[in-house]
């Protein structure tokens, strides 16, 4: 599939199939993260897979809102990829500090992209998600409180194989050359 093709059949997938996913393609996902750029070569990502039925059954409960209806599929979803900020090299930190940059959260946002385009390319479906509850996320999975979780993934086989109509803004509200859009919000 050529990348045009790809990143227009990649979507937010809220509905999937009850069928596990390879433990090969998971693997294949996170891979795609080890090949992503970030700041410096930092790479502050570290990534936690969540595939085990029994674990997954645990987890789909704290990517619900509780009192705000978000993220109920999640409880279908039979994987999870947990993105984790994790310490940044000394010359990415530095280079934040001083261009008042977050590069950690940035590379994370580009971590996600490729894995979410490795997923697709394999024939599964993925959404991201950062609405969650970090809290419970640290104490399911050991992590330590030092370290923030920025994003879940989840993963599996989407119910619907052909992508939905995008809505997406005209070229012209989002696009401009040489200077910034004086109609631009």
């Amino acid at each position: 599939m050529d990348f045009f093709s790809l990143i227009k059949k990649r979507e937010s997938c809220r509905a999937y199939l009850e069928q596990p996913v390879e433990k090969e393609k998971l693997i294949a996902c996170m891979e795609a993260v080890q090949l992503a750029p970030s700041a410096c070569n930092s790479q502050p990502w570290r990534m936690i897979l969540v595939d085990d039925p029994e674990q997954v059954r645990a987890f789909a409960p704290v990517m619900q809102g509780g009192l705000v209806n978000v993220n109920r599929f999640t409880a279908q979803i039979p994987a999870f990829i947990v993105l984790a900020e994790g310490s940044a090299n000394l010359s990415s930190k530095l280079g934040g500090r001083f261009k008042n940059q977050e590069f950690a959260e940035i590379d994370l946002g580009i971590a996600a992209s490729y894995l979410t385009l490795a997923a697709t390319e394999q024939g599964l479906g993925s959404c991201i998600m950062g609405w969650l509850n970090e809290t419970s996320i640290k104490k399911l999975l050991k992590i330590p409180a030092s370290v923030r979780v920025r994003l879940v993934i989840g993963i599996g086989y989407p119910k619907e194989t052909q992508p939905r109509e995008k809505t997406r803004k005209k070229q012209e509200e989002i696009m401009n050359t040489g200077t910034w859009k004086e109609t631009w919000k």
